[in-house]
């Protein structure tokens, strides 16, 4: 399987201007620029998006092994923080909480640690990956 998305860029890097395109259309010529980047701009930009491709894959891999352990969440709800500092993604720490019938703090706790662990978007990060994780009614 191979993904693709597309950035178009124009100017310099402080005054320019660019949009993201994906291969779904989700995003589509959606702006990006150093105030949606720096500051408070309306566009999105690239860790925002790492920060909601490590939220969604980490929680379908919660998923999975969940499934595997004989259980399925009635729900699962990941927040992910992506610390940028020092030009360079430093930290990606996830939170999450999720409903799921008859498991204990235990094994929910271990399956948490497996998907961080194991989830593809951990896997290409190199950056420092926590998680909180909290089960809820």
């Amino acid at each position: 399987m191979i993904r693709k998305a597309t950035a178009v860029w124009s100017g310099t890097g402080k005054e320019g201007a660019g949009h993201l395109t994906t291969q779904s259309t989700v995003l589509s010529e959606t702006q990006y620029s150093f105030n949606d980047r720096f500051a408070e701009g309306t566009g999105t930009n690239p860790e925002e998006l790492i920060a909601a491709a490590h939220a969604g894959c980490f929680t379908m891999k919660l998923s999975f092994v969940l499934n595997e352990k004989g259980f399925t969440a009635d729900k699962l709800r990941t927040t992910c923080k992506l610390t940028f500092e020092d030009g360079k993604i430093s930290k990606s720490h996830l939170e999450v909480e999720a409903s799921i019938p008859d498991i204990n703090e235990e094994e929910f706790q271990a399956a948490v640690t497996e998907a961080e662990k194991n989830c593809p978007v951990s896997q290409v990060l190199k950056a420092e990956i926590t998680s909180e994780a909290k089960l809820v009614e």
